[in-house]
């Protein structure tokens, strides 16, 4: 079954106490970005200024250069996810390694212009591949939805694999991301940008809980 995971992506300490206090009357699962104004053009908090609620499950979606620098921090954390990108050039298998021995998930990111079969050693060793959608580093983007065909790609190389989408979720197109393999849509601006997040969140779940549609 699909989730939707509100995701929060902070400059300041300002915006993710906002961002936390916003999602907590209803965030089980959360989606927190980080940057080190590289990889994406945006400088967010980095790890070792993120804190949340207790009780929630987290994944850090790490949209940095050189992962091995931030590696250790994020161990610390004790997230239950960390995705890292494939494009950094460094030894993604190793860091998947890495997480999975400290008892952390592990998962890779794919950038649109990433092919899968082009990275298949990272896939088959990650918990989790996010399909990135979006822009790096922005909230509310469109969601491309040609990059659904890379569902089946993945799941082709390693289909244990929880799959998830970044970019553009909205109630117009969380049904057919469900439908179409997703298992977690991650949610920025749908939620964090709407008048009553509350409402828009589980606008969002019952739209990928609707059965019946043709």
């Amino acid at each position: 079954m699909s989730v939707i995971v509100p995701t929060i992506m902070a400059e300041t300490l300002d915006q993710l106490r906002e961002a936390i206090q916003k999602i907590k009357p209803f965030a089980q699962r959360v989606h927190f970005d980080i940057s080190d104004g590289e990889f994406a053009p945006t400088f967010l908090l980095n790890e070792t200024q993120l804190y949340w609620e207790q009780g929630w499950q987290v994944d850090i979606h790490a949209m940095v250069s050189r992962p091995s620098e931030h590696i250790p921090q994020l161990i610390a954390l004790k997230p239950d996810l960390v995705i890292i990108h494939v494009e950094t050039g460094e030894d993604t298998v190793a860091h998947l390694k890495a997480l999975k021995e400290a008892g952390i998930r592990a998962g890779v990111a794919l950038l649109k212009a990433t092919v899968p079969s082009k990275v298949s050693d990272a896939i088959k060793a990650a918990d989790h591949v996010m399909i990135f959608s979006g822009d790096l580093g922005k909230f509310g983007g469109t969601a491309s939805m040609m990059q659904l065909e890379k569902v089946r790609l993945v799941k082709a190389i390693n289909p244990n694999a929880e799959i998830g989408w970044d970019g553009g979720v909205n109630a117009e197109n969380a049904y057919t991301l469900s439908k179409g393999g997703v298992d977690v849509l991650n949610t920025g601006g749908a939620i964090a940008n709407a008048e009553d997040p509350d409402a828009a969140y589980a606008k969002l779940v019952k739209e990928i809980n609707k059965t019946g549609v043709i």
